[in-house]
């Protein structure tokens, strides 16, 4: 074979190679951008999927805390128009006009108002107890009236401390003065009773507390679900 023949066959082979390379190389450059379009696509898929699916488990919560709301109510009004009927409560009204779940609001207010407390036991408990006399009642203010300057003791949570000296010359006016303590739709509580007695005038110191409770709110409120 002459050597022209040879190297123009030898020239075609290393073209057909070239060619190849090239083509081989834009296949695989090919692919790669598929491969990574389709890697970008599947991610944005799957962001799309989780986001919606804590959206709808979002949604299913709401749903669940309003369906469970709605049969409370039916409950609640129901248990309201069983205690409206109550002989015990509607005995102990203060006023004829008041419903009978105004008791339960006067046993267990709810705000610890200490001046409050200290105008019931003068006027509600102490008075009209015959030969009794107050000579002190100091009352601790709750934790919802202490202020930040405010250095004085202070009564435990949910409670309203007090200190009540009486004296009288008769022992029963202390005893009717506890009983109307027991009787009363308040609740409270005696920590301590000290009972003295000076010449003809016996004196009581007392400490006890009584209770509120903190008024429950309920509030609409918005959550932002973010993918």
């Amino acid at each position: 074979m002459p050597a022209t023949a040879k190297k123009a066959g030898a020239v075609k082979k290393r073209q057909q190679i070239e060619d190849s390379s090239k083509t081989m190389f834009l296949w695989v450059a090919g692919m790669s951008v598929l491969v990574g379009f389709a890697l970008v696509v599947s991610w944005f898929l799957w962001q799309q999927i989780t986001f919606k699916t804590t959206v709808v488990s979002a949604k299913n919560d709401t749903a669940g805390v309003l369906r469970d709301n709605i049969e409370a109510a039916e409950t609640l009004r129901e248990n309201i128009r069983v205690l409206e009927t109550n002989t015990a409560l509607n005995s102990a009204k203060a006023d004829d006009d008041d419903n009978a779940l105004q008791v339960v609001l006067d046993a267990l207010p709810s705000d610890g108002n200490s001046l409050a407390l200290g105008a019931s036991l003068q006027r509600e408990l102490a008075r009209g107890v015959n030969g009794l006399s107050i000579e002190s009642l100091n009352i601790s203010p709750s934790a919802t009236e202490q202020s930040e300057d405010d250095t004085s003791e202070v009564s435990e949570e949910n409670e309203i401390r007090f200190r009540m000296v009486a004296t009288s010359s008769n022992i029963n006016a202390h005893r009717d003065l506890l009983e109307r303590f027991e009787r009363s739709i308040r609740v409270i509580d005696i920590d301590s009773l000290r009972l003295e007695r000076a010449q003809d005038t016996y004196t009581m110191t007392l400490e006890a507390h009584g209770y509120y409770q903190p008024a429950r709110s309920i509030d609409l409120t918005e959550k932002t679900v973010r993918p």
